[in-house]
């Protein structure tokens, strides 16, 4: 094999002058974002037929470590992680594409991708040449990329492009976390181009040019102007690639929605045009957070976005086509089709069909004592994140939920936490509520007073700890990746005195684990936190549908044993989507393990609701 610099000889795509070349030939990058594990493996046709039919000749997806090896050592590639079979439906319909494996990949994913059980290593330094990190990456990659040599393009598959970490000077600036990566690239056989990306105050932080195209990300005009400047000056030879044009953006859990105008849209997507630029849309489609898979911000303060990835991307969330996909088609034809001579497009697919289910109740719950009665616990002499338990052959727990019990005297009068809890803690003294501490709470708002029990000589405390979401960006100097550790990571004392006995109770809801045959059908007395069950009866072909928690207040959403995600009703996301491949034609099962309020009912609905705050939504939830 040739010597490998940002590609070797062997490459078909190449550059020079300012322009790529494909096998020789001038040619303009037109890519869509479109992650595999966003979306059903029978709806990525869909969307990339949608792609083609909008003029774009290339996907571009990330691959997310932490699903394909949610456990050290044990790989899963399979149904909707099969990323082998989405790259090759990609080839078959004559795109080609760009591979982002990381492994970091930021993405608004839970810990930027990155497996969480890197951090019971209490010493772990992610995103570096820490020899643990490296150790889990190297046998990551060992599996990962011999499954990707054959598809590359000069292998006779789609891939031309290859990048190398991602966005890492918005990280750090020692490179030779960039070379271990790119070294890792080439052992493997990686012979197209390798490229990086980063936004205006990172590109400068992590020069690696001489081994990989630097290219931009941004959304607005002036932020590619720097960027463009930047690298026209590292070499007049560089062409000019946008690897994330920002289509839209996404929410955060108790923030406003964040919609982008397509007048805004279609400005900066014409400059770029106009600047001879090949671009990436993301997104193209953003697709679903399922599960607990969404990521969080902490610039200011810790900020965890919402089960919905809509983005305000060009495909709904559904898949469904909007006006920026209209004006994106025609923008492509007048500026770069039309002048290659190409002045039709195929047929744009149609939308799926949505459908109104109308809503059904409550049929049967399990009470939260039950559901911790019949599940594994650790004992412990004081609290331990959920990353720390020795489960899951000593590398903690992943997601989801941890319960810290114990006793306290009948008489306490107030339990302090010494840290704020990551991320949100609901504080129970036999089985009543006294307290939520989130991360809107300040450290005068971590002790809790309690009510006297009378003669009562003990009571139970209970402390329930929801991982919202691991921070998916921050930087190297603010340490925050390196300490996303979920749970309780500090003493919690009864009236000063550290309580030094805990039952801890991991609930990671994995696969399976609502399907269960103790229900009561006994309403009466239910409480929160709890599972509660509802059945829905589809007649015929099932379709698409959203998921209206109505009056509910917060909690994760089981549908025939599938996660759905996150849903609460602070907003603004107010709708779960419910794809039709997640349901069937007769009964079923519906299953919320609901935290706060138990609601009406749960409805369906043809529409989303992602603005809680939008006059339209307002006007729809009265008439509900």
């Amino acid at each position: 094999m040739a010597e490998v610099g940002i590609y070797s000889e062997e490459s078909s795509l190449k550059f020079a002058k300012q322009a790529f070349t494909l096998l020789g030939k001038p040619f303009k990058i037109l890519s869509a974002a479109v992650h595999y594990f966003r979306t059903f493996p029978q709806c990525w046709e869909d969307r990339l037929q949608k792609a083609k039919a909008c003029g774009f000749n290339t996907i571009e997806t990330y691959v997310p470590w932490n699903l394909h090896e949610e456990n050290p050592g044990e790989f899963n590639f399979e149904g909707i992680l099969d990323m082998r079979k989405f790259i090759e439906l990609a080839h078959s319909l004559d795109l080609f594409v760009i591979f982002r494996p990381g492994p970091y990949i930021c993405s608004e994913w839970d810990y930027g991708g990155l497996p969480a059980w890197l951090l019971s290593d209490p010493n772990m330094q992610v995103r570096s040449n820490y020899q643990g990190y490296k150790d889990a990456v190297e046998r990551y990659f060992n599996k990962l990329l011999p499954m990707v040599t054959d598809l590359q393009h000069s292998k006779g598959g789609p891939i031309i492009a290859v990048q190398v970490e991602n966005e890492f000077g918005s990280y750090s600036s020692k490179i030779e976390h960039l070379t271990f990566i790119r070294n890792l690239y080439i052992k493997h056989g990686l012979k197209e181009m390798f490229i990086t990306s980063d936004n205006a105050w990172g590109q400068k932080d992590a020069v690696f040019y001489q081994y990989a195209l630097p290219t931009a990300n941004f959304k607005e005009i002036s932020e590619g102007e720097q960027l463009f400047e930047q690298i026209r000056k590292w070499s007049p030879e560089f062409p000019l690639m946008v690897t994330e044009f920002w289509t839209g953006w996404f929410d955060h859990w108790t923030s406003q929605h964040n919609p982008t105008s397509i007048e805004k849209y279609e400005e900066s997507l014409t400059w770029i045009l106009k600047a001879n630029s090949s671009v990436n849309m993301y997104m193209f489609h953003g697709g679903t957070n399922f599960g607990f898979m969404n990521g969080a911000n902490n610039f200011d303060t810790y900020k965890p976005d919402v089960s919905s990835y809509d983005y305000d991307a060009l495909l709904t969330e559904a898949g469904d086509i909007t006006p920026k996909y209209l004006k994106t088609r025609e923008l492509f034809l007048k500026h770069v089709l039309e002048p290659q001579g190409i002045t039709t497009l195929p047929d744009i697919p149609a939308n799926s069909p949505k459908r109104t289910y109308g809503s059904v109740s409550v049929e049967a719950t399990v009470t939260f004592e039950t559901l911790i009665q019949y599940s594994s616990s650790l004992n412990a002499s004081e609290p331990v994140a959920m990353e720390m338990l020795k489960l899951n052959g000593d590398y903690g727990q992943n997601f989801g939920y941890v319960l810290y019990r114990c006793v306290i005297p009948g008489n306490a009068s107030k339990i302090t936490l010494t840290n704020q809890p990551m991320d949100r803690a609901q504080i129970f003294v036999d089985g009543v509520e006294k307290a939520v501490i989130d991360w809107t709470s300040t450290s005068e708002n971590l002790t809790v007073a309690l009510s006297p029990a009378g003669d009562q000589a003990t009571s139970k405390l209970d402390i329930l700890v929801e991982n919202h979401g691991r921070v998916n960006y921050a930087t190297e100097a603010s340490g925050i990746l390196n300490n996303q550790r979920k749970g309780l990571t500090g003493p919690v004392t009864c009236d000063g005195k550290a309580i030094e006995s805990f039952r801890i109770v991991p609930l990671e809801f994995k696969s399976g684990s609502v399907n269960r045959s103790d229900w009561a059908i006994n309403l009466k007395n239910a409480k929160v936190p709890g599972l509660f069950q509802a059945k829905l009866q589809v007649s015929g072909e099932p379709a698409d549908t959203f998921v209206f928690m109505k009056g509910w207040g917060k909690g994760i959403l089981f549908v025939n044993g599938f996660n759905l995600g996150r849903y609460w009703s602070a907003g603004p996301q107010q709708t779960l989507y419910l794809p039709a491949q997640v349901l069937k034609q007769g009964t079923n099962e519906l299953v919320a393990f609901e935290q706060a309020k138990i609601g009406q009912e749960i409805m369906f609905l043809d529409k989303p609701i992602l603005d809680v705050n939008d006059q339209s939504t307002i006007q729809l939830q009265s008439a509900l």
